[in-house]
């Protein structure tokens, strides 16, 4: 196989070992095809929407994901460098690669380049059809404090925040001003941060004089941009919100809530749709204000509002994410709307074909991130490790989005994702039944995972009842106090995997 560098310039189409794949036409030219821009589970549902819709699905991938299901699946695959990382992260790269493959269109799937405004810059430059929202509305939405301004001027309720801070003492003096005058703790975000990256809880004044040159160049080191902001920490929240999807000519709908709350580090873990929150009226209201926001910002394509509830059920604008969320899934399931595919459509000139009262939202459902990490360690990744054995659940109301298979060996150098595991029921009961058995059926040998974590949570009595916030992990420590209940079904899966391996291989050493 040509190496990555020379993949990229001569565009040998797929590696060796995939040469069978060939292009799908299915009655559409050769030149419609369209890249995408990104790897794992998002990218591989990306790619069947793609197939779906007639199109040609191009891959890209760096060398340490050179065994991944991605590019099996796609009509062809390029290697844009070694990585690991950079290169899903070169603008440059990611348009040499759709030039050299003559893709019409990218789509950055979530995460990588998929909110950088410089990159769907380049896209338009280009002459490509980027998959998502304009750049300039990019730029707007992914500067919070402008965000903010737009907000404010479509008379949007928000959580009290500064705009950016000055640098030097005069930005520390006016987080202090602002922290005496709301009180503490408060919230410092980098200007440019996304995914829960770029946040600092601040509990004191001098914390605080400590923290905002340190968030500075955090900031500048993650996002390239030093500016940080404030705002006040709405205490034990629930995290609510909304995925809208906007075509170009104006019409803007939703299609419901989803709750986001049960987070570790500010990132999601488990994501329910709808809100479980019992109060529909407060729940529309909710809903109208995000297709506000959406048509105040000038949005187009698929994207989510969120806000914070706080115990008084007054809820606060936070931000709007420019691409489709890892959460996307429960609302597939609770509406049947195909969010991607309508992404692609919409990106392709394409008007919305169904109404606001089209989308009529049945029943509940749950998404969990099998992820390859220790709980018990801090959500230590693990890295490194082969997954020896690999069985999943299945049945009536399952969905099962991931990239994992028996003898995937999980790099080191992406996020922990394995699979996502999404059930949906008629009933909140009903969902968290069909949860707990897909759990229980799961087996992932040879990492450890979140599924002893996630075994306790649905048995536990305060989720069961649809009661958790932000606060939950810290409130429920007992979620974490589990011993390795697959310790022996991994053992016996490490010795299935090794007879078969002697059988297979006699003369191994």
């Amino acid at each position: 196989m040509l190496s990555c560098e020379a993949d990229l310039k001569s565009h040998t189409r797929l590696p060796e070992q995939l040469s069978h794949l060939k292009h799908i036409k299915r009655g559409v030219s050769v030149s419609t095809k369209i890249l995408i821009a990104n790897r794992g589970e998002i990218a591989l549902r990306v790619i069947r929407a793609v197939q779906e819709l007639g199109y040609i699905a191009v891959a890209i991938y760096e060398t340490p994901d050179n065994d991944a299901l991605h590019i099996r699946a796609a009509n062809e695959a390029i290697c844009i460098g070694e990585g690991p990382r950079s290169d899903y992260l070169s603008i440059d790269k990611v348009i040499a690669a759709a030039q050299k493959t003559g893709a019409a269109a990218i789509h950055p799937g979530y995460g990588f380049l998929a909110e950088n405004p410089e990159f769907a810059a380049a896209c338009e430059a280009a002459g490509i059809i980027f998959i998502g929202p304009s750049s300039e509305v990019i730029a707007q939405l992914g500067n919070k404090v402008i965000a903010r301004e737009i907000m404010a001027q479509a008379n949007i309720s928000m959580v009290p925040g500064t705009q950016n801070l000055p640098t030097g003492k005069d930005g520390i003096k006016e987080a202090v001003e602002f922290s005496q005058k709301y009180g503490f703790p408060v919230m410092l975000k980098a200007t440019s941060g996304g995914g829960g990256r770029g946040i600092r809880r601040i509990e004191t004044e001098a914390e605080l004089r400590e923290s905002v040159p340190l968030a500075r160049a955090e900031a500048k080191a993650a996002f390239n941009d030093d500016r940080v902001y404030l705002e006040k920490v709405v205490l034990n929240p629930k995290h609510v919100e909304v995925q809208i999807i906007a075509d170009k000519s104006g019409t803007v709908i939703h299609l419901g809530t989803r709750d986001c709350s049960i987070q570790r580090r500010n990132q999601k873990l488990v994501e329910i749709a709808p809100s479980l929150i019992d109060d529909q009226n407060l729940l529309d209201d909710i809903c109208q204000t995000a297709v506000r926001a959406a048509k105040a910002a000038n949005y187009t394509n698929a994207g989510t509002v969120e806000f914070l509830v706080d115990k008084n059920m007054n809820y606060y604008f936070m931000e709007i994410n420019t691409r489709v969320q890892v959460e996307h899934t429960v609302s597939e399931m609770i509406t049947g709307v195909d969010i991607v595919r309508t992404q692609i459509k919409l990106a392709m000139g394409k008007e919305l074909s169904f109404t606001q009262a089209d989308v009529r939202p049945r029943g509940h459902a749950i998404e969990m991130r099998i992820n390859a990490e220790d709980p018990q360690n801090n959500f230590m990744p693990e890295g490194g490790k082969t997954v020896s054995i690999y069985r999943s659940p299945g049945g009536y109301g399952v969905r099962l989005d991931g990239f994992v298979y028996q003898g995937y060996k999980i790099p080191e150098v992406y996020d922990s994702l394995l699979v996502k595991l999404t059930v949906h029921g008629y009933s909140w009961n009903e969902t968290v039944d069909r949860m707990r058995r897909c759990l229980n059926n799961f087996v992932i040998a040879g990492p450890k995972t979140t599924i002893p974590f996630y075994q306790n949570l649905v048995n536990d009595p305060d989720f069961q009842n649809g009661q958790f916030n932000t606060s939950y992990l810290d409130t429920h420590p007992q979620l974490f106090e589990y011993s390795d209940q697959r310790t022996e079904v991994n053992k016996l899966a490490r010795l299935i995997a090794e007879i078969h391996f002697r059988r297979e291989n006699p003369y191994a050493i």
